[in-house]
């Protein structure tokens, strides 16, 4: 397996660097631009919702599937195919003519971002083998999603009132094409030398349970939870749940190990992202609207107003991953459970008035940017330290994924409720996330997860 000379490693990791930030840095900006979709395509707040989460259903639903493939067929020619598929898939998206378009054309972007953020993460490790020079190199990888966290609603502010929303589009058009040509001439070709089987059935059965649940929770306001589409969905989602487990237990090499969910630890990890990430889609998603629609400020304004969260998101981390390190799990957790839940109680009491004091919004957002910010080194802890470790890349795959299901869950829940005209009822939901946080972070067990591994 050919591994980079140390003087070529440096293009490497800044060609997958490149990568994820296309693929993080499309979240937060499209978020600023929302509003803006709204009154250019006039699209409700379900289509607004379905804009987000047609991105994060494809991801879930097809982050393990990229990376089994990549092992088997080759990581850089996945990787540039991912590269190429999201270049295409945003330059659709910026001639969108309808909501629909849109969200179709954002399955495009999604289906080449799959291939983007596991298949990176795979030749970094392929290209840094020492240990040392390996953590640095994901440090430097993961930095990079907080750099698009504190620097994508300002960006998306800027591309929004001085182009127009399609921008936040077209901005991808012109890095895809330069990142696939450094992968061709920097990225040496790997391949797994021993490779897990395909699951189509397994694959199938989870996009068939997260797309109709995910349609049913939100279509509910509009259509009414006894409606026959509302029902359908739910019944099926309950039967794929029913099929989807059993028929995983049975397979040598599964899509998603049910078994692994036996240990405490991995199965708190899996529950805490899910939580965290329905936080922040339900949290960016509603104060924009917020921002925006209520409070009458340009795109510009509400990316201002919402860096102290993204700026917290990036100091944090690191961290929150030393004290991870040397204390264990528990104090971040219970850092980041408190942070979300005082961030959606004090939203609850700062949207109660039609002017809100800007200082108790700033407060608002600061409490939930430190909360996030510290949530992300327990879970990837805590995930892979209670397991051996031959399963440590199958459970962080399974952790990236139930990411990408919270924030298709947040946003659907969440956002069912902005539709729903109850924004309080929204608040509350991510203080109610944060709240279970904070419980999960009481039950954390410190150091002693790390004993658990052979």
């Amino acid at each position: 397996m050919p591994v980079p000379r140390h003087g070529r490693r440096v293009p490497v990791l800044a060609v997958c660097c490149l990568s994820v930030l296309l693929v993080s840095l499309d979240v937060t900006v499209l978020n600023v631009a929302l509003p803006s979709i709204q009154r250019d395509l006039d699209s409700s707040v379900s289509g607004l919702q379905w804009t987000l989460d047609a991105y994060t259903l494809v991801l879930a639903s097809l982050l393990t599937l990229a990376g089994a493939t990549a092992d088997r067929v080759g990581r850089r020619r996945v990787f540039q195919l991912g590269l190429v598929l999201f270049t295409a898939g945003s330059a659709l998206c910026g001639l969108a003519p309808t909501t629909g378009w849109l969200v179709a054309f954002r399955t495009v972007q999604a289906a080449g971002g799959s291939m983007l953020t596991p298949v990176a993460m795979a030749i970094l490790t392929n290209t840094f083998t020492e240990p040392r020079e390996r953590a640095r190199a994901i440090g430097v990888w993961g930095g990079i999603v907080g750099l698009s966290m504190a620097a994508g609603p300002v960006l998306g502010g800027v591309l929004v009132e001085s182009f127009g929303w399609r921008s936040v589009f077209w901005l991808n058009v012109p890095i895809g094409p330069a990142a696939c040509a450094l992968a061709a001439l920097f990225v040496p070709e790997s391949r797994a030398p021993r490779t897990r089987r395909a699951d189509p059935v397994g694959q199938l059965l989870l996009i068939v349970l997260l797309g109709t649940l995910t349609y049913a929770v939100i279509e509910a306001p509009g259509e009414g939870w006894t409606a026959p589409p509302i029902v359908a969905c739910l019944i099926a989602a309950g039967c794929a749940l029913a099929v989807f487990v059993p028929y995983e237990n049975r397979r040598a090499e599964p899509l998603i190990e049910p078994r692994l969910f036996r240990s405490a630890s991995f199965g708190g990890a899996t529950a805490t992202a899910v939580l965290a990430f329905a936080a922040l889609g339900g949290f960016l998603f509603t104060n924009t609207l917020y921002l925006q629609r209520q409070l009458g400020l340009s795109a510009l304004d509400a990316g201002l107003h919402l860096l102290p969260m993204a700026a917290l998101s990036l100091v944090c981390p690191p961290l929150s991953g030393r004290i991870v390190g040397s204390r264990g799990p528990r104090t971040p957790l219970l850092v980041a459970g408190a942070g979300i839940t005082a961030s959606g109680v004090l939203a609850v009491a700062a949207t109660r008035s039609a002017h809100p004091s800007d200082i108790l919004l700033y407060l608002t957002y600061t409490l939930f940017g430190l909360g996030f910010g510290f949530v992300n080194a327990p879970i990837t802890y805590t995930a892979v330290s209670g397991l051996p470790r031959d399963r440590a890349g199958v459970a962080a795959a399974i952790a990236a994924t139930s990411r990408q299901i919270g924030s298709s869950l947040g946003i659907a829940v969440i956002g069912a409720a902005v539709a729903a005209g109850s924004g309080p009822a929204a608040w509350w939901i991510i203080a109610g996330c944060g709240a279970a946080i904070l419980a999960l972070g009481t039950l954390a067990s410190g150091r002693s997860a790390a004993a658990a591994v052979p």
